[in-house]
């Protein structure tokens, strides 16, 4: 069969012939690391495939079906007891390993790992967010994203580490804004946008996440204030300028809901004095 005489020139990486692998394109750098932690990842020979790749290289993969769909296949496309091929490619990958070791320490012994190890761990627990955030897992983002504030936040530093430190927690306080915007907590939000602000005042992304989040608020004067800061940092942002038209409109809407209500409360009255005259 066409599997047969493929599999004559392909690799077997687990001894049983179970997974065989062909790279197609090299890749660089170093293997995903054994101990590491496939996400989404339904097959047990897609699994043992990855752990065998590097950054940016394809492969080709042939699994025997103990290590794909086994007896029962997946009706009704994949027979039972069938050999797949599939081809794989490692566009990137977030070692964990440091990260694990810094959080099984105790407080006083993180205190003690040097900056750049401090900094890198929380770099890999950001990037873990911005992973769960793209797959629209907020609340899982914004624990990661709390966890990487926790370490910057309770880091002791030197005045010459202040700016490194300073610049990481400016990505992470912008990450939660964004992140509690999106689990629907504007209060939050906005706390984290102006802890943003406190770093940098001119910041257009942490102006627009505290007007957005004021505008959910219905607090249309801080929205204003905020939103229009951000567009003199950014005049052409399109984004920046789409949220202070929806504002307008919000804010004419919520003046004609007013004026409608206050109409409603005194006709009454208006109509009673006329029967009276």
């Amino acid at each position: 069969s066409p599997y047969q005489r493929l599999s004559q020139r392909m690799q077997d990486i687990t001894g049983d012939r179970g997974v065989l692998k062909e790279v197609i394109r090299e890749g660089a750098g170093d293997f995903v690391t054994p101990d590491a932690s496939v996400l989404e990842i339904t097959l047990w020979g897609m699994e043992v495939g990855l752990l065998t790749m590097r950054k940016g290289e394809l492969a080709r993969f042939l699994f025997k079906p103990r290590y794909a769909y086994g007896a029962l296949g997946c009706p009704p496309l994949i027979p039972p007891n069938t050999t797949v091929l599939f081809e794989l490619e490692l566009l990137d990958f977030l070692d964990s390993a440091e990260s694990d070791e810094f959080f099984a320490l105790t407080a006083e012994q993180q205190d003690m790992f040097p900056l750049e190890k401090v900094l890198k761990v929380a770099g890999t627990e950001r990037e873990f967010g911005n992973y769960l955030f793209r797959q629209n897992r907020f609340h899982d983002a914004k624990e990661r994203y709390k966890r990487t504030s926790l370490i910057l936040c309770r880091r002791p530093f030197h005045p010459g580490e202040q700016g490194h430190i300073e610049s990481a927690k400016l990505l992470v306080f912008l990450n939660l804004s964004f992140t509690y915007l999106k689990l629907e907590r504007p209060t939050r939000a906005l706390v984290y946008g102006e802890q943003a602000l406190a770093i940098d005042p001119k910041n257009a992304k942490a102006l627009f996440r505290c007007g957005q989040a004021c505008l959910h608020m219905t607090e249309y004067e801080r929205a204003r204030d905020f939103l229009v800061r951000a567009q003199r940092e950014q005049p052409l942002n399109h984004d920046i300028n789409k949220e202070l038209k929806k504002l307008a409109s919000c804010y004419r809407h919520s003046m004609d809901k007013e004026k409608e209500m206050c109409h409603r409360i005194f006709s009454p009255l208006h109509s009673s004095a006329v029967q009276q005259n």
